[in-house]
């Protein structure tokens, strides 16, 4: 089966397509990587413009749903043409998270913008979306939802890998062999980088282009205590957490009564602290090596800082076991639509916090109505990706 997996991230910046084949071969799900396509948001669909901590109108839900979903559109069928050449079988819609309702450590709701009619309008393929829900209302964080995948791709890996995502929230999935998985968002990755910058430089810039910002300052240790002094990161696991926190009034918060420091100070801190935060939470699941995706991984100040924080724990792409880092969750909900569709659930109770595993999102029928296949008679345990395309 050919899926596409479509998928934007708490940077708010873009729309990532990866499509896959995808076929169940005993206990093992083979991914064969057909390639990744990318679409920066247009300029007047910002979705990080008018999300919380600003003011929001029901009318800004309604154009954001509809206009994100069209966004969506038009990529899928790019990516329909030029990565399956009009033959996709299903398209998997993350969609874009625009709020998580998370209090006291319990997860009430969560909300996904995108309307999926305009996906399968414009590709006539049937789409999965609206995954995170389920998790949720079976009691669970909705997040990190790629851990299911995770863990059956790093199933057999010696030690104790750890999958790691720096997108503007980062998460890990610690696969140890031997006991129940782990996962959970372990804090800000480039939320409070591009919120820095953005800040700093009055809007002029979005983001650290080449982490060059934050090699140009020095780390502020009292305002790198203070933001560490944050309670969620002591919080047990599993917790999720996302741009409700850590957005710019956040750093402005733990500036107050340092005095003035250089913007590149500030933005080196931040940088500073993802690479604290996530070393933090490798350690403490007794992690033996670091396997990294996500747009973080582009930025070689946060990488240098997160290998020196790690110490003599190993770290690496995750290009390096097949997965392009750039197009990682794409493929990751690719694999979750797959599941899905198959009648699987999508779900590892022991990482969402969840009661029981769950079939996640919601199918709005292609052109051609709903053709489902059979129920799949096994759940892989094993992700093996094969040579690309």
């Amino acid at each position: 089966m050919r899926v596409i997996g479509l998928m934007s991230g708490t940077s708010h910046d873009a729309v990532d397509a990866a499509a896959a084949e995808l076929a169940l071969d005993g206990d093992c799900l083979v991914l064969t990587p057909l390639g990744m396509v990318s679409a920066a948001y247009p300029d007047e669909l910002r979705p990080g413009d008018v999300l919380p901590p600003a003011a929001i109108t029901m009318r800004d839900v309604c154009v954001l749903d509809t206009r994100i979903g069209q966004a969506f559109a038009s990529l899928a069928v790019r990516a329909d043409r030029e990565l399956c050449h009009g033959r996709t079988d299903l398209i998997t819609s993350h969609g874009q998270t625009v709020y998580h309702w998370a209090e006291n450590g319990h997860v009430h709701g969560t909300l996904q913008l995108g309307a999926a009619a305009w996906i399968a309008e414009a590709t006539g393929c049937p789409v999965v979306s609206g995954l995170r829900t389920r998790d949720v209302a079976a009691g669970g964080q909705g997040a990190p939802l790629v851990s299911l995948v995770d863990v059956m791709w790093l199933r057999g890996r010696p030690g104790v890998p750890v999958a790691l995502n720096l997108g503007g929230i980062a998460n890990i999935t610690v696969a140890a062999g031997d006991r129940d998985p782990v996962a959970y968002d372990t804090g800000p990755a480039n939320a409070l980088i591009d919120a820095a910058v953005h800040e700093l430089t009055r809007g002029g810039l979005r983001y650290d282009e080449d982490g060059a910002l934050a090699a140009r300052g020095t780390v502020d240790q009292d305002l790198l205590r203070r933001l560490l002094a944050e309670p969620y990161y002591a919080a047990p696991p599993p917790k999720t957490t996302g741009k409700e926190l850590f957005h710019y009034d956040h750093v402005r918060t733990a500036l107050t009564g340092l005095g003035p420091l250089p913007p590149e100070d500030v933005i080196a801190t931040v940088t500073r602290l993802t690479a604290t935060t996530v070393a933090d939470a490798v350690r403490s699941a007794g992690g033996s090596e670091v396997i990294a995706s996500g747009g973080g991984t582009r930025n070689p100040t946060l990488m240098a800082m997160l290998r020196t924080a790690l110490g003599g724990i190993p770290l690496r792409h995750s290009d390096d076991l097949g997965l392009p880092s750039a197009a990682k969750e794409a493929y990751a909900f690719a694999v979750l639509g797959f599941l899905t569709a198959h009648g699987l659930a999508g779900t590892v109770p022991a990482c969402t916090g969840a009661r029981h595993p769950s079939i996640l999102g919601s199918i709005t029928p292609g052109r051609h109505g709903l053709r489902l296949p059979q129920p799949a008679a096994v759940a892989p345990v094993r992700l093996r990706v094969a040579p690309g395309a």
